[in-house]
């Protein structure tokens, strides 16, 4: 189900998904929005098949199922979602075409134990692991699918039986690792050069973590020097774990925060599907990210009739109208971001003065007492 969040978050509970998408045969675990074209969606389920959906129409158009023969532990899109990595049962990683539907390199035992590993891939191209050794040892590797013999680099980390989960930093080339039952969140960056893998630090609390969840980098707060947000599942709370780098400066860190990936879609669905790929478009968090208008999802269901399908190409029996300039949006676009400022400028001072306010009643509480 895909579900559309209002603008300025929920207010009441949603019921109703704006689309729901029906393919798998059995429970979907894993889905992943596509880095760049605009309402392309991966899923993968327990019937080890891959299925790439156009969320505007409401259609599966790929349909990957006899790649895998057992469960699929992930997947991650490359950085310009041209191919795709995944980690299995099988032991095998493997890095694939999905338009072509073929394989482009797999790796059979990336790690030899038979715990579960997982593959993500870096902004570079090449593909880092987690997983156990023959001995239940915590691995974590570096490969470059273009030779998948030996890994780039391979480290054992300790005899934890979580399963590490990797969050990828592509801006600051920081990758952590958040192991399931475990109370820390390890940092390594990822460099050119030997070691190519390097221990930074361990973020250590009280509390073992259930599950992690990732902010995206323009949701952070750059004048706190913020470069990282994780949200910690307890069994009955969800704890933001905050991370910064401390600076004397007030200024905008510029070392701190390249150019990031926004929000708008560099490519729409078609154009993908037709065998085009670009980069993400990069915004400036220079001025704190500003939400721009939000576009809804409209769901259109296409005739399928009324185009002629060629012989192979699945994708061709979808298409969509192009959307048209909207003249008057892009009059009202300077307005709107004034307003949107304003509105920022506005929720800041609320926030302060309910930081305030919740002081004074801490002290007339204990004025009290």
């Amino acid at each position: 189900m895909v579900w559309q969040i209002p603008e300025n978050g929920l207010t009441l509970s949603l019921t109703e998904p704006v689309v729901i998408l029906e393919g798998h045969s059995k429970r979907v675990g894993i889905v992943a929005w596509h880095p760049t074209a605009r309402n392309v969606l991966l899923s993968a389920g327990c019937d080890n098949t891959i299925i790439i959906w156009n969320v505007g129409t409401g259609e599966a158009l790929l349909n990957l199922d006899d790649i895998h023969s057992d469960m699929i532990y992930n997947v991650s899109w490359n950085r310009n979602g041209s191919l795709i990595c995944t980690a299995s049962k099988d032991k095998k990683v493997r890095v694939i075409d999905p338009r072509k539907q073929e394989i482009v390199a797999e790796k059979e035992k990336a790690h030899e134990g038979a715990r579960p590993m997982r593959a993500i891939f870096l902004a570079d191209g090449n593909v880092f692991t987690t997983g156990f050794s023959r001995m239940s040892e915590r691995q974590l590797a570096l490969w470059n699918p273009k030779n998948m013999e030996e890994p780039i680099a391979l480290h054992e980390m300790d005899t934890s039986n979580g399963v590490l989960l990797p969050f990828y930093d592509p801006d600051t080339s920081i990758i952590y690792l958040c192991g399931k039952g475990d109370s820390s969140i390890r940092y390594f960056e990822i460099t050119d050069e030997s070691p190519y893998v390097h221990y930074l630090n361990t973020f250590s609390s009280k509390e073992p973590q259930r599950g992690m969840g990732y902010m995206p980098k323009r949701g952070l707060d750059v004048n706190k020097c913020e470069i990282a947000r994780f949200f910690k599942l307890h069994e009955r709370k969800c704890e933001p774990i905050i991370m910064t780098v401390p600076r004397k400066s007030d200024l905008f860190q510029d070392d701190l925060y390249p150019d990031t990936a926004g929000p708008e879609a560099a490519l729409e669905a078609e154009e993908w599907f037709e065998g085009r790929n670009a980069d993400p478009l990069l915004i400036s968090l220079k001025h704190g990210y500003i939400p721009g208008k939000n576009r809804d999802l409209k769901v259109v269901k296409k005739n399928i009739l009324d185009s002629k399908p060629t012989a192979n190409k699945k994708c061709d029996l979808i298409s969509v109208p192009k959307k048209t300039a909207d003249a008057a949006g892009v009059q009202n676009e300077a307005k709107l971001d004034e307003i949107l400022k304003e509105i920022k400028s506005i929720k800041d001072t609320i926030c302060n003065q309910d930081e305030r306010i919740s002081k004074l009643e801490q002290q007339m509480a204990k004025i009290a007492a």
